[in-house]
């Protein structure tokens, strides 16, 4: 049990007790006294197992926060401040995500400019909008410098990175704001590049020149991860390709890929085609002459049956051409266009005239039209085409289809082609625990489902450089295979605008010197070393022993495929374990339409104006009243049910306090049996609500609790009202107040970790330091209940209901005095009642005879109630 209560040195109790204006008055105190710095000495003096360290998620500073961080913040921040009351030492960065293709979309919008990394750097530049150019297209924004660009992205960030830490104190989220940092600042992109290095010295990275998404908006690769299948509107057109012994028709919604086709490809058992393979038919209007080939992932149902195989029109096409090790014939280039210069296998052939005149250069939508055009000349179109909906590939944040197309791009593996690595992967998985543990699934499924290695290069300006360089040869071509790396101790490094150790800035671009790669980490590759960045693996051993592997990682499910599982494979291949010990799952905020809010869609709510309409502690309640992994719906009724019970706790403190001292030790004063029953049952919730936060079930803490809380008020308080003012003798007295300030004082610790604010205030009124590094209750914190009976003030609440009720329904106020009552029910249920009558009699106003009758359930009968009189006018 924790030390007696005292007032001595506390704050002085207000007359009129209000959340108003608690945010600012606390934050302040919190700020000015450290109260969630994590102590660095005494946690390594005392171990691993004293530190409870968090891989707090580094939101995207681009644009606003909104409710969904709110929720998810919440839950992780509870289960802090659970944690540090339990004694451990709490581990609790910030960081911000501020690199990657969401900023750079934010900084065109804001200052219409685009970065064009052909463009010289101008000193001193000024954009030409500041926060009103969303409404421009990119072809009407300011192309300028690489490096003007990312000073922009920089200086943007920052501004938005203050908004953000607003908001976040203002949320009492109980972050240690010295242990911070960005994912663009020099020791995030220092860490970055010295593990994607020892990627490549371990042969985990590497280079290849393949087929991969393209996003032609963005002009960059896209990973898997990164992948959102959509309806798209689009046709099927049926062309016949040219057998020896007739047509051989195939249905596209392609059509514009015929001068890339490679292979025709039907299932295996299938008999409609099985004399065919084997042999070779011609490209309608063009005239090349390819095979016909089996390969079991065609589908016999769909369409003809037999599919076109191009370089490249789907995913599909890439696993037939790796699988049957078709030539490469690719005519799509990174703008989306096609190729200008007529493909080297169309020449001299029937329609290399039709390729040069009509498709060349063309959108593919323009190509497809004209190829359409040329087929039903031909006569190879059959019929016309049929509008369908297909699903295609989008880039997450894209507008328009993915392309396939072949580039030189930097690889981490992952599993997706190594089967060893991927069950290696899947046992990862399983050495973190899940919370709820049903996501598990969701992670082993999306790694089961792996189809290639992870593509970490991107083609864009804001971001962890590669930290590679490669040498010219005579004729100035790049040697890709012999890379020319940095030492560890000279990251980061910028290789379009540093030279490498042994050359000079005069040699960039010259035969015979060298040339940086131009490409940047994908903002994954620099997110899946957050325990890495914010432990200091590369600069701080010890401390990194000190938290590493993290306790949790708490997240959005939605990102499971990526940062979650990113981070266990960085993990796994730097340190042959898993980055954290558990995994706690946040779900999604739905609008009132049950759809999940977003940006993109236009539904999302931002928090700063719910916070102050409802207070901070009454959102709060609203998120944490959300379990992990559960979706829940956006509800100002709860955030006003959480205000309610924010003025309750300060109200009930007051009351509680206003007695004055109890002299001598408090748990030896609590005599009285209803006294004894309320701290019983109070210890009894104690243990529920700590098993709850064990569970990671932070919600049923605050259930259990609060339940209590309004039974404690509605009944308990009703009750001894009378005892704690002396109406009864100043032992009995003793006992009630005894029994109040215990009480709250565990409840105002129980409460604390979801109501950080109304608590600290509450405990301010009584206590020195804060409750926030007060020990988590235990059961033997109300141990002055020991041997009380729970079901006493059950009952006797339930017979104080009875009277109002019969107040209520006699339309009489319940300062009407009760002349005479017969309370009826079982045995048990009115000797309970007997022990507490003088509190009943009190808190209902009974002032005549009270019967006692044998019911099967509590009853109140024949009350005669005497109405207070009316003043006379």
């Amino acid at each position: 049990m924790t030390d007696a209560p005292t007032t001595s040195g506390a704050a002085t109790i207000p007359d009129k007790p209000s959340i108003e204006g608690l945010e600012d008055k606390w934050a302040q105190v919190w700020r000015e006294q450290g109260t969630y710095t994590f102590d660095r000495a005494t946690a390594l003096a005392r171990g691993r197992e004293s530190v409870f360290s968090i891989d707090t998620p580094p939101p995207t500073a681009s644009g606003s926060l909104h409710m969904g961080h709110v929720f998810s913040y919440t839950h992780t921040d509870c289960m802090a401040r659970y944690k540090r009351m339990q004694g451990l030492e709490v581990f609790y960065p910030i960081g911000w995500d501020d690199n990657g293709l969401p900023t750079e979309k934010r900084v065109q919008n804001y200052y219409g400019v685009r970065g064009d990394a052909s463009l010289p750097y101008v000193e001193g530049f000024e954009p030409p909008h500041r926060g009103d150019a969303k409404s421009l297209k990119a072809a009407d924004t300011l192309p300028i410098s690489r490096q003007n660009f990312i000073e922009l992205c920089d200086e943007l960030t920052v501004e938005d990175e203050k908004a953000f830490e607003s908001l976040f104190r203002r949320m009492g989220f109980s972050l240690d704001w010295d242990i911070s940092y960005r994912t663009i600042d020099d020791h995030s992109r220092a860490t970055a590049q010295q593990a994607f290095l020892r990627n490549l010295a371990r042969g985990e990275a590497y280079q290849s020149e393949a087929p991969g998404l393209w996003d032609v908006t963005f002009q960059t690769a896209v990973a898997q991860a990164e992948l959102e299948a959509r309806d798209y509107p689009g046709a099927y057109h049926r062309v016949a390709f040219h057998g020896a012994d007739g047509p051989i028709h195939i249905e596209t919604t392609r059509p514009e890929l015929i001068p890339s086709a490679v292979a025709l490809i039907a299932h295996p058992d299938d008999e409609r085609y099985a004399a065919l393979f084997g042999t070779t038919v011609r490209s309608p209007l063009f005239g090349v002459e390819i095979p016909v080939v089996a390969h079991p992932a065609a589908e016999p149902d769909k369409g003809a049956g037999i599919a076109m195989c191009c370089t490249f029109g789907d995913l599909t096409d890439v696993l037939w051409w790796r699988e049957l090790q078709l030539p490469t014939r690719s005519v799509i280039t990174r703008s989306g266009r096609i190729q200008a210069e007529t493909p080297e296998w169309l020449a001299g052939s029937p329609g290399e005239q039709l390729f040069a005149e009509q498709v060349a250069g063309k959108t593919t939508f323009s190509a497809r039209e004209a190829i359409v055009a040329a087929l039903r000349e031909s006569g190879d179109l059959d019929g016309e085409p049929t509008p369908t909906q297909r699903k295609a590939n989008f880039y997450e944040r894209g507008e328009k289809p993915l392309e396939i197309v072949t580039s030189r791009q930097w690889y981490i593996r992952n599993g997706g082609r190594d089967a060893d690595l991927n069950a290696e992967m899947i046992e990862r998985g399983r050495q973190v625990d899940f919370h709820p543990a049903f996501m598990r699934a969701r992670f082993e499924n999306w790694v089961s489902g792996l189809n290639g290695d992870w593509l970490v290069s991107r083609q864009r300006f804001f971001g962890v450089p590669i930290p590679v360089w490669y040498p010219l040869d005579d004729q100035g071509e790049p040697v890709w295979d012999k890379q020319l790396v940095p030492s560890e101790d000279q990251l980061p490094v910028d290789p379009a605008a540093q030279a490498p150790e042994g050359y000079d800035e005069s040699q960039r671009g010259q035969a015979g010197g060298f040339v940086g790669d131009p490409d940047i980490m994908d903002t994954w590759a620099t997110s899946s070393l957050t325990p890495q960045i914010a432990g200091r693996w590369r600069d701080d051993p010890e401390l990194f022993a000190g938290v590493f592997p993290m306790d949790v990682r708490p997240q959005g499910h939605d990102i499971i495929r990526t940062w979650l599982f990113s981070t266990v494979v960085r993990s796994h291949f730097e340190f042959g374990s898993v980055p954290w010990r558990n995994a706690a799952l946040s779900g999604w905020i739905l609008d009132p339409d049950r759809k999940k809010m977003s940006k993109s869609k236009g539904n999302v709510v931002t928090p700063e104006d719910v916070v102050k309409e409802h207070s901070t502690d009454a959102v709060r309640y609203w998120a944490a009243s959300g379990r992990l992994g559960a979706d829940a719906a956006y509800d100002t009724g709860q955030m006003k049910v959480g205000r309610r019970l924010a003025i309750k706790i300060l109200n009930a403190t007051k009351f509680a306090l206003s007695f004055g001292e109890v002299d001598g030790d408090l748990a030896a004063a609590v005599t009285n049996p209803l006294d004894r029953a309320v701290l019983a049952q109070l210890g009894d919730v104690v243990t529920k609500a700590t098993a709850g936060f064990e569970a990671w079930d932070h919600t049923r803490a605050l259930e259990v609790s609060e339940t209590f809380f309004w039974t404690f008020c509605d009944d308990y308080l009703e009750l001894v009202k009378d005892r704690a003012y002396g109406g009864q003798g100043d032992g009995e007295a003793a006992s009630a107040r005894a029994a109040l300030r215990i009480a709250l004082d565990v409840l105002l610790r129980l409460f604390a970790p979801m109501l950080p604010y109304v608590t600290e205030e509450a405990w301010s009124w009584w206590h020195e330091g804060s409750v926030h590094r007060a020990p988590w209750p235990t059961a033997a914190d109300a141990a002055a209940g020991d041997g009380g009976d729970p079901a006493l003030l059950a009952a006797v609440g339930e017979a104080l209901a009875g009277v109002r009720k019969a107040k209520s329904e006699a339309k009489v106020g319940m300062r009407a005095e009760v002349a005479s009552i017969v309370l009826a029910g079982p045995g048990g249920w009115t000797d309970h009642v007997r022990l507490a009558e003088t509190d009943l009699r009190a808190a209902g106003r009974i002032t005549g005879t009270v019967d006692y009758a044998e019911a099967e359930t509590p009853e109140v009968r024949d009350a005669e109630l005497i109405p207070v009189a009316k003043p006379k006018a």
